[in-house]
Order: structure tokens, then sequence, then C-alpha cells
């Protein structure tokens, strides 16, 4: 499984449901243990978002076979719960996010390099670590040697596939003959990342225009704004599905080797502000709409 299960690079703003599904759970059962969230439940807020009952139902179902949902009935009603590995995706998700953010200031100078040889015949699985490696912040210096800024620990990417046989790893910096600006063109595709935050930005801002001026969201979305949204729970289903979208393939190249003009800043920043004033109100509103029940 890769975390494409989660985002699909080329499904654009409007995601397909798996993906809004995912979001779905990491916003309100991921730091919630064991809790497991009845059908009817998930149907309703994403058919907030545009998703019909039958979608969500055979999503549901594929998700289920596919090792992300476990699913346990109680009465007459299905409840579905994260599986470790759904959640090993989202909180890594969750990271890139809150933890790490979109812009990397503090660069030391170091390159994780990765090589790999795979079969002719293992197309499934050259196309999954090429996007795990992706997500993970690496681009294709050449076929098949990858590189991603800093430390970038692929371990597990690696032995999960199983192909460690298969894939050596390096850390290393560039020579002074190495045009770092050329090499960052050359490998990642500026403009479309670009595109992206800016775009993320337009859509996003109109729904600040009547935001006090409290300054920036911090951390997992702190701050409660006034939550004046008629539906907080689906804006910040989309919100937060969008903002992955955005960041996906985007590897937080060293700002100093970046465009002054570079846009993922201010559209973190947008980002930041809309969860910190849909966060509460998401929140209550979760309360009182979600069917829940503990996994067993």
């Amino acid at each position: 499984m890769e975390n494409d299960d989660v985002l699909d690079p080329a499904e654009g703003p409007q995601q397909r449901p798996q993906s809004l599904m995912l979001a779905f759970f990491g916003n309100h059962v991921l730091e919630e243990g064991d809790l497991c969230v009845s059908s009817g439940s998930v149907i309703d807020v994403l058919g907030r978002v545009g998703v019909g009952e039958q979608a969500v139902r055979s999503t549901l179902t594929r998700m289920v076979n596919r090792g992300l949902l476990s699913r346990q009935r109680e009465g007459r009603r299905m409840y579905f719960g994260l599986t470790p590995h759904a959640r090993r995706i989202l909180e890594d998700g969750h990271a890139r996010i809150w933890t790490r953010g979109a812009v990397d200031d503090a660069w030391d100078g170091t390159w994780t390099l990765l090589g790999f040889s795979l079969p002719d015949s293992w197309k499934s699985r050259r196309h999954d670590l090429r996007s795990r490696l992706t997500w993970s912040g690496f681009g294709p210096l050449y076929s098949g040697l990858w590189i991603a800024p800093g430390e970038v620990d692929v371990t597990a990417v690696v032995e999960e596939l199983g192909l460690s046989d298969h894939v050596k790893v390096f850390r290393a910096q560039a020579a002074d003959l190495t045009d770092i600006d050329q090499m960052i063109r050359d490998t990642w595709d500026l403009e479309s990342i670009a595109a992206r935050y800016t775009s993320f930005d337009a859509r996003w801002t109109p729904h600040l225009a009547s935001e006090p001026d409290t300054g920036s969201g911090s951390g997992s979305g702190s701050g409660s704004g006034s939550g004046s949204d008629d539906d907080p729970i689906g804006t910040r289903l989309r919100l937060v599905s969008e903002w992955l979208w955005t960041i996906r393939t985007d590897p937080r190249l060293p700002a100093r080797h970046l465009p002054p003009d570079w846009p993922a800043g201010p559209a973190q920043e947008t980002f930041r502000r809309v969860a910190a004033r849909t966060e509460e109100p998401a929140r209550r509103m979760a309360r009182e709409l979600l069917d829940t029940a503990r996994a067993r």
C-alpha cells in the first residue's frame, strides 16, 4: 500500500472519495484512540462535499479490503475504524502538515540519495516505489537515482515494498561545481508546485474575508476563530484534503534555493488561519453529528 491511498497526485482539488474518506478519518478519528464511526455518519459528512451514498459505500468496502479500515457490526449498524496501517499513513500526513510545514528555512546542506534497479517485469512495484518516494520528498535526479533535501529515512518504505535488496541509500553534500539551483529546476517541476500553492491560496483566502485579524494559527489548527461557516465539518474536510493534495509533490526544497516570491509560505498561512477558524466549530458539529462506537 502506498501514500497515494491518501492522495492521488493526478486527481486535483476535486478529489476521489478515498482521499476524502481518509481525510475525514484523519480529522475526526485519528486522535480519538479506538473510535469507530457508523457508515451513516460517513455518508452524511462526505455528502456535504459532493460524494454520493453509493460511492461512499463502495469506497468503505474497498478500503476494508485494502486493509485501511476495520469493520464491526453493532445491532443493525455497521461501524468503521482505522487499521494500524492507515494510522501510520495518517500520522505521517499529520506530521507533514503540522510539524514539518511547507517551507524549509533550516536546511543543513545535506541530501539523501537513493539508487534502485528493478527488473523490467516489476512495473507495479516500480510505480509504488516512485509514488512513495515522491511523497517522501524525493525527485528523479536520473532514472534510477532519486534525491531529497536533508536526511530522509526511507527504511520503512523500502522494507514495506520488499525492496531492501534492490535499493541503496546515501547521505551526501554537493561539491562546489554543482549548481544546486539548476539541479533543483531539472529535478522538480517548480512551476507546477508553485501553481498548486497559488491556486490553493486563491480558493481559500475568501474564507477569511470576515475574520478578525488575530494572527496566524499554529500547531494542529490551534485557535477557535469565529467559526461563522454554515458547515464547518464539510469546510474543514475540504480544506485539509485540498491542502494535502497541494503539498503532495512538494519536497520542501531549501528556501534559499527557491524564487523569492515562492508561494508556499502565504498559502500555508491561509491554510492555518482557516484551519484555526474551523477547528472548534467542526469538533462541536462532529460531537453532535457523528454516531460512534468503540472498537472491539
